[in-house]
């Protein structure tokens, strides 16, 4: 039983290994064209294998086990957990341990099946900050940074985005020289920040907000020649970006015709025409705000010229943009998610900047750790030629 297990010692992060398990089963029953005839008539003898209500069911089952989320709504609120709140397993390190990881776990496999707002609801009272408990263990931490990132970035909360992947990008760099010697890891944490890289670079193409110096550096190192493009509404540019940065997505229900589900592309690309739609929406915003920020006052008859709109489509726009500004804000509704704002009185558009004054203090925090870094390394060096003593 689940209770045995746990109880035996096993390791905190047995929670997150079904979920990868999972995956790999599922990518292994969708490629049925590449089986011989006796891998597929076993896989219909035995369709009950790693099937998605199973899997689910065992983690949520965990996570009741140990009251995980009552415990993080008094953590949340200031209280002290209680064996009253957390039952008697819930004060158990190891069940607590095993509940929470098992969020991260429900965070990646609804992602991964297309449900994002679910993905969300599993990891609303867990605080993503260095000091939480997923700290203890770095790659989950990364980990679950990304899939709440993406899963925001998916139902376009884009500030949300931006402040999980800065955080996490922020965390990475500092960090990055703790994982050079654990090649195991270094190479799925390197896979994670790239695919951050180029979220973050849509997302900040959509919902324009001040970026850290460190991560905006990496963003146009990366994506440079892409950036304009991006601005520009290029869609082989989105798409690029967007395969890049997203995860392996896996059908709930695998047949052996799976094109007669999702298409010849799979669920990969099912995903890829959802965000296209969104791309379709915001293309022109863009280029709308580059003529904005020209104006403080601008009649929709000129700008109509500009664009080379009537004046009702320029309209629907000027909506559209507003609507999009609102929905990207997030749950920071404080954050100030584009760089202008403006209102219509009858045929005239009324601009007013409201860019926010640079900080220049996290420019040169990144430099003192950078100089830091090199200090570093080069006393390790000095201390490795030395001769011995």
């Amino acid at each position: 039983t689940i209770t045995s297990k746990i109880s035996s010692g096993i390791n905190a992060e047995w929670p997150l290994r079904p979920g990868y398990q999972f995956q790999s089963f599922q990518q292994f029953k969708s490629k049925s064209g590449k089986m011989n005839e006796e891998e597929k008539i076993m896989l219909r003898d035995e369709d009950d294998v790693w099937k998605v209500t199973a899997v689910l069911n065992i983690l949520i089952q965990l996570t009741e086990k140990c009251n995980i989320n009552l415990q993080l709504q008094a953590i949340e609120a200031g209280e002290v957990v209680t064996e009253e709140l957390a039952g008697e397993f819930g004060m158990r390190p190891i069940y607590r341990m095993t509940g929470y990881f098992s969020l991260i776990g429900l965070l990646r496999l609804y992602c991964l099946l297309g449900d994002y707002h679910m993905a969300l609801s599993c990891v609303q009272h867990i605080q993503f900050k260095d000091k939480d408990m997923m700290s203890l263990v770095p790659a989950c931490q990364i980990t679950a940074n990304y899939y709440a990132g993406f899963a925001n970035f998916m139902i376009r909360k884009y500030a949300n985005t931006i402040y999980l992947y800065q955080h996490i990008l922020g965390y990475i760099q500092r960090t990055k020289h703790f994982f050079q010697n654990r090649s195991f890891q270094a190479e799925d944490i390197n896979k994670k920040n790239d695919q951050m890289l180029a979220l973050l670079a849509i997302a900040s193409t959509f919902c324009p907000l001040r970026l850290d110096e460190s991560v905006n550096q990496q963003v146009k190192e990366k994506y440079s020649d892409k950036l304009n493009r991006l601005q520009h509404g290029d869609m082989t540019v989105y798409d690029d970006l967007f395969f890049s940065g997203c995860p392996k997505f896996l059908s709930p229900i695998v047949s052996e015709n799976s094109s007669s589900l999702f298409g010849s592309s799979g669920p990969r690309g099912l995903q890829l025409q959802v965000f296209k739609s969104e791309v379709d929406q915001q293309r022109l915003i863009p280029t709308l705000r580059s003529y904005l920020k020209l104006y403080t006052t601008i009649p929709i008859s000129k700008l109509a010229k500009f664009l080379d709109m009537d004046e009702n489509q320029v309209r629907c726009c000027l909506m559209a943009f507003k609507h999009k500004k609102e929905v990207a804000k997030g749950d920071g509704g404080e954050q100030t998610t584009l760089d202008i704002d403006f209102y219509v009185d009858k045929n005239m558009i009324h601009i007013s900047d409201t860019k926010v004054a640079r900080h220049y203090g996290d420019y040169y925090v990144q430099q003192i750790i950078k100089l830091r870094e090199s200090n570093r390394q080069i006393l390790s060096r000095v201390m490795a030629a030395a001769p011995p003593q």
